[in-house]
């Protein structure tokens, strides 16, 4: 089976989706490429992800020709493979309809450094236009507000990350939902105090340190 490892990683991270609440139903959707084979594993659309297997997750090429599986690909995948084309440092993109970021995208306001979390993806995390799902024009303002970030919202729909590997994309996707909330809640009662860019740029190099090293 084509890019197995990859498969069986995004049934998995699925089924987190849901458990860890980043989305409902079938909603959303987790993709990985493999550079050294121009491959992309992506998930399929509408599969209950408690009944996908990793001969449900979908090969495609960056032509966009299926390779390997009798799915049909996420509508989404346009957009994950923009980043693949034109992103080096992106290998894993996870898109979430997590409840406090799809909030906050549906007032279509960027979520401001009121976290110091919030540097899982840069400064802040910009709201990309709103466009319509599973078209180029998504992709093209996905692609356009994610600059220099890690994280985007979604206008009216949801989230997207993307990183190196697949477990920090998601983990990127659950640390903006947790600083979301935060700031939604804390809204409610005030004006958050925002983080300083200069502080911010601070987390970020400290983040490259966080947790146990590589051996």
């Amino acid at each position: 089976m084509l890019l197995e490892q990859e498969r069986i990683e995004i049934v998995e991270t699925c089924k987190k989706l849901v458990t860890h609440g980043l989305t409902v139903g079938t909603g959303g959707n987790v993709s990985i490429f493999n550079r050294e084979e121009g491959l992309i594993a992506v998930s399929p659309s509408g599969v209950d992800y408690f009944d996908a297997t990793p001969e449900d997750i979908v090969v495609m090429d960056m032509l966009g020709n299926r390779v390997d599986s009798d799915r049909k690909p996420s509508s989404e995948w346009g957009m994950h493979k923009i980043f693949y084309d034109r992103r080096e440092d992106i290998n894993a993109v996870v898109h979430t309809h997590s409840t406090y970021c799809t909030a906050i995208a549906t007032l279509r306001q960027p979520l401001p450094a009121s976290n110091y979390l919030v540097a899982f993806s840069g400064k802040d995390v910009r709201c990309a236009e709103y466009q319509t799902f599973g078209t180029e024009e998504l992709a093209e303002s996905a692609f356009e507000a994610m600059k220099d970030r890690r994280a985007v919202l979604l206008a009216n729909h949801g989230l997207l990350t993307g990183a190196g590997s697949l477990v920090a994309a998601f983990n990127i996707a659950e640390q903006i939902e947790h600083c979301a909330k935060i700031h939604c809640i804390s809204s409610s009662f005030g004006d958050p105090v925002i983080l300083s860019d200069e502080e911010m740029i601070l987390m970020k190099e400290k983040f490259k340190t966080y947790g146990q090293p590589v051996t």
